[in-house]
């Protein structure tokens, strides 16, 4: 197959590929043609089931290739707006220009960011302008010789499953259509970005996270977060220092992912500085990650259960909790403490979207730092997160290793490590399908006592701790996953779970 015709699969979140190889302004054309064609066929839908319910049309003529004729003619004459945002990687602006062409030469009107910004802020425009949905060119977390399409929802949210799956079979299905555009839409989203700034003000107590006498270092990891987290914070006696701030496509040498091995530089900044916590963002600013303040990292099955234990103890929130396959224990027993219904999901913000969407869910949470909270989009978002954890910080009064030994105190205590193995996609799959035909019944000297295959295939041992093997979604990675009482257990899960791998 050559390079121009390279398939296009919607992964966990978004279609990503390499750049220069699979990710070229031609497969991309082919891609965002797709999705115009989705939205235009969406649009037809609409309209038809509106005239079937009015007793307008009747099946028969709606069934009819003339009179669907008719309706495509009928909808050209109202251009739906599609938002189109970036992140910092290498020629994201100009691959969202060319995206932004395809769906002005489809009869969209855009508005196209002018520089990289956050996905939450993006997803936020998108929301508040009413468009009919979005496209941010970013590959979040992954390695920086990535790039990616994510489609985003009218709502604001990650595109539920059957959406990109509806993109994917219309890839191909025309040529891809172009069209220079004298108007870009900027002057839409300079409000949707203040609309932005007081939805966090009035989520956040700003005012009282201001008046503390700390220090916080922020560490965007060179990503679209930039500066986002500081301005929010400025004005105040918080001391609040930014690294990493600036853009760098090749992200410092490391992905930008917040975890452990990527955050050796804000680790080393919070011990200097002697700040009361460090908060990271990945590559988009869509999740978030945290260094203790003894320069420790702290995993999203510390973060998480701490976030949602302020939610439901200090800001008497209610509503169901949703953990994605590969999330902490925890979650479930504070929910359970709270009388909060719990929801068990795929790996996924989308799936997550998808619950919020349906049911009042108050905190619905990703192992890998994407979080969603009531009264927000339905949508991860790394700035708001940062600063709802920083707030449950304050509002506490004590650091985070005090809150968290204190949550292990009241709730269990559970560590969690992930390792990533390098495999591709085939290979990962052949071996979690061997694994889950004839799963082991003691694994690592622990009993088996349920196996879930919700997600990869998960072992569940008798004190609730558990070893997940899962093929990624969006690169040639298995990861395997394991939460257990304790950090020797932890290692040895991994250490037993990386041999079966080889």
């Amino acid at each position: 197959m050559s390079e121009a015709l390279a398939p296009i699969k919607f992964g966990t979140d978004g279609w990503r590929a390499i750049i220069a190889r699979e990710f070229t302004f031609a497969n991309l054309e082919r891609v965002a043609q797709a999705y115009a064609d989705y939205l235009a066929t969406s649009k037809q839908e609409a309209l038809l089931s509106q005239l079937l319910a009015l007793g307008q049309v009747s099946r028969d003529e709606v069934e009819s290739s003339m009179f669907r004729g008719v309706i495509s003619k009928a909808t050209v004459g109202a251009p739906t707006l599609v938002v189109v945002g970036y992140d910092r990687r290498f020629l994201s602006e100009h691959f969202a220009r060319r995206a932004a062409e395809v769906m002005v030469g489809n009869g969209f009107r855009i508005a196209l960011f002018q520089e990289a910004a956050p996905t939450p802020v993006i997803s936020w425009a998108i929301k508040e302008l009413r468009a009919g949905g979005g496209i941010v060119l970013t590959a979040s977390h992954n390695p920086p010789d990535f790039n990616g399409f994510k489609i985003k929802a009218p709502w604001g949210g990650s595109a539920a499953p059957e959406m990109t799956a509806a993109v994917e079979t219309l890839v191909d299905a025309n040529p891809a259509k172009r069209s220079a555009f004298s108007s870009d839409g900027t002057e839409l989203l300079a409000p949707a970005i203040k609309s932005y700034r007081e939805q966090i003000a009035s989520y956040i107590d700003l005012d009282r996270l201001r008046r503390s006498q700390q220090t916080i270092v922020v560490d965007p990891m060179h990503g679209s977060g930039g500066r986002w987290v500081e301005s929010l914070l400025a004005a105040g006696a918080l001391k609040v220092e930014t690294i990493r701030g600036d853009r760098d496509p090749l992200f410092g040498g490391v992905n930008p992912e917040p975890i452990d091995s990527n955050l050796g530089p804000l680790k080393k900044r919070v011990v200097e500085t002697k700040a009361l916590v460090g908060l990271a963002t990945d590559g988009d600013a869509d999740r978030v990650g945290a260094v203790n303040e003894m320069g420790e990292t702290m995993t999203m099955h510390d973060v998480v259960p701490l976030i949602l234990l302020h939610l439901a103890r200090n800001r008497k929130m209610t509503g169901g909790v949703v953990r994605t396959f590969s999330q902490s224990v925890l979650l479930g027993r504070i929910a359970a403490a709270h009388n909060l219904k719990i929801y068990e999901t795929a790996i996924g913000f989308k799936y997550i979207a998808d619950l919020m969407l349906k049911e009042e869910i108050l905190l619905g949470a990703e192992e890998s730092g994407g979080i969603g909270v009531k009264g927000h989009i339905p949508e991860r978002d790394g700035l708001l997160n940062s600063l709802l954890f920083l707030e449950a910080i304050i509002a506490a009064g004590k650091p985070p290793s005090e809150m968290l030994r204190e949550l292990h105190r009241e709730f269990g205590e559970f560590h969690f490590g992930r390792r990533d193995l390098h495999l591709e996609a085939e290979q990962g799959i052949t071996l979690v399908k061997s694994l889950a035909s004839q799963p082991p019944s003691e694994f690592a000297g622990s009993k088996v006592t349920d196996v879930q295959t919700i997600d990869g295939l998960k072992l569940i041992f008798e004190d609730e701790s558990w070893l997940l093997f899962r093929q990624s979604g969006t690169e040639p990675v298995l990861r395997i996953y394991a939460e257990a009482t304790s950090i020797n257990q932890v290692n040895l899960l991994l250490d037993e779970a990386q041999k079966v791998a080889h």
